[in-house]
């Protein structure tokens, strides 16, 4: 197989791009007949809009002749970056994880238990199930159809529930946010977590685009059909369940205590997610090794979306072939924090993401269509365990729960404070709206961010963005709106485990972005994905 990399797509050609198309611009861009080739497929599509002549698409394109023989002796004839020889037919030798050839489950081994439905705990029960453990899935929250009704309600009278939100219920808080797929992983089982969302229902498209995302609408329908093959492999499901102890003997697991029962085991999977507090407690109270590590905190910014595709795509914007234009920004600040941006959501909206009712705390969320008419992301500024006031392991969640109560006073409601970005950098309240109007809901009160925020992160954020508004074009904008505070950028304690992911409590396997072991969808499912693959699979 021959990769072709760097092929030029002109966006008017875009709208029309077919596979001969396709094989014209490779027979090109390889110097041969197009009868040489018998096979082609894309396998990346990125954007480019550096040139002055407007905005592109890049393509990678995987190419088979119909002389195999002769493939690596054409490749040799250009530079490694212009095409490479990959030997094999047009296959990328990755498998969704129902194909793969998994190990059995020891027959003397009783059910697994896997605590929490987010990517972690998912990938783990599938790769479970297809070994044939019959595991047993929980989850506090409820499933994703009654979860979003429950998100409703808070969006439109303010009433949150603690159990069923943005950050608890099947699909974990990824579920209702962009979707975003990308990862910093290299792990060749990237591929196998979207592979098998793409055999769940996810658009083909996530196997080629360069940031692939899909949306909280279309994975409410990937969820669902997820599900579906775990009770078709023999597993079980319950929603509305909670882990409320474990049982412990000889320093092993025996049983997971429930609110209404117990389950016998001897393997449980904890994939609980960066917000179940309650359960660090009672984990830390059992002797669980934990540590405190950095994060992040900031809020959420919103421009006008036609302002980033402007500032991105130049005269290129409007388009109708490009999507909604992306950043990722950074700036370093004198105290080495550092100022970035994070989970950007192109024609997105920002979201309350509370899980306690005396608290607020924002996130952002994108349809799968991107079509809305702001653009936001989080502004955020790093946070070191010495900010926390304690070395206790459980200080970096009290810290982020100061915070959210700050917010929650300031508004006496699920409200959050929004201010215009003319004002935080004058350092005063705001009043009143400009051109950019917030997506929040269930509504903002304008004000202040200082006394919510620690000074520190008001000053670096104050600090960064005029820089990173030299970095795009705008960013800076006064009547962009900051809505905050969000805190829950990621996981503020890391559970020790070894290795083969076992905790030193042993059958007590700590997953996910909850342990402090990912960043995000992707690398959820993976850290996930190989636990249920490998625990007791070359015994």
């Amino acid at each position: 197989m021959l990769r072709v990399h760097q092929l030029a797509l002109p966006l008017d050609d875009a709208m029309h791009l077919d596979d001969a198309m396709l094989r014209r611009m490779c027979a090109r861009a390889l110097k041969v007949t197009e009868n040489r080739i018998a096979q082609v497929r894309m396998s990346k599509r990125s954007v480019d809009a550096r040139g002055r002549e407007g905005a592109k698409f890049t393509l990678t394109v995987d190419v088979t002749l119909r002389e195999s023989a002769q493939e690596e002796r054409l490749a040799a004839k250009f530079k490694p970056n212009q095409v490479a020889y990959i030997p094999g037919g047009l296959t990328d030798g990755a498998a969704d994880v129902f194909s793969l050839p998994l190990p059995p489950w020891p027959k003397e081994r009783k059910r697994p238990v896997v605590v929490g439905a987010g990517p972690a705990g998912l990938f783990c029960a599938l790769a479970l199930a297809v070994r044939g453990a019959k595991p047993i899935l929980i989850e506090r929250g409820r499933s994703v159809d009654e979860r979003a009704r429950d998100i409703e309600t808070l969006e439109t009278q303010g009433l949150l529930d603690p159990e069923s939100n943005v950050l608890f219920g099947e699909g974990g808080a990824g579920a209702f946010s962009d979707g975003k797929l990308t990862c910093g992983l290299n792990s060749p089982h990237i591929r196998t977590v979207l592979k098998t969302l793409c055999l769940c229902g996810a658009p083909e498209d996530i196997l080629i685009a360069q940031k692939p995302h899909i949306g909280t609408d279309e994975l409410r329908g990937v969820l669902k059909k997820a599900r579906a093959k775990l009770i078709e492999l023999g597993a079980e499901v319950r929603f509305s369940c909670r882990l409320t102890g474990l049982d412990i003997r000889n320093g092993r697991v025996c049983a997971a205590k429930l609110a209404d029962g117990v389950i016998e085991t001897q393997d449980v999977f904890l994939a609980i997610g960066h917000s179940a507090r309650d359960t660090y407690e009672w984990l830390f109270e059992l002797g669980l090794p934990m540590q405190p590590k950095p994060f992040a905190i900031g809020a959420r910014i919103e421009h006008l979306q036609r302002d980033i595709d402007r500032a991105q795509y130049g005269a290129s914007a409007g388009h109708k072939a490009l999507p909604p234009a992306e950043y990722k920004l950074n700036v370093p600040t004198h105290d080495d924090r550092g100022v970035y941006t994070f989970c950007m959501c192109p024609g997105g909206q920002v979201i309350n993401a509370s899980s306690e009712k005396d608290g607020v705390n924002v996130n952002g969320m994108s349809l799968h269509a991107r079509n809305g008419v702001n653009a936001n992301a989080a502004v955020l500024v790093g946070v070191r365990p010495e900010d926390f006031g304690s070395d206790h392991p459980l200080a970096g969640v009290q810290f982020q729960r100061q915070i959210e109560q700050a917010a929650f006073r300031r508004t006496g409601s699920l409200k959050a404070v929004c201010q215009r970005v003319a004002d935080l950098l004058e350092d005063r309240p705001s009043t009143a709206l400009g051109s950019v109007l917030p997506g929040y809901r269930p509504g903002v009160e304008m004000g202040t961010l200082r006394g919510i925020l620690p000074d520190f992160a008001v000053d670096n954020i104050r600090s960064a963005l005029p820089r990173l508004g030299r970095k795009l074009r705008g960013f800076d904008f006064g009547d962009a709106l900051l809505t905050g505070p969000e805190t829950r950028s990621s996981s503020p304690l890391r559970m020790l485990r070894d290795p083969k992911r076992e905790s030193p409590i042993g059958g007590l396997y700590p997953l996910g972005e909850g342990a402090g072991y990912a960043g995000g969808i992707v690398s959820a499912a993976v850290d996930g994905l190989l636990a249920g693959m490998e625990v007791y699979g070359n015994d």
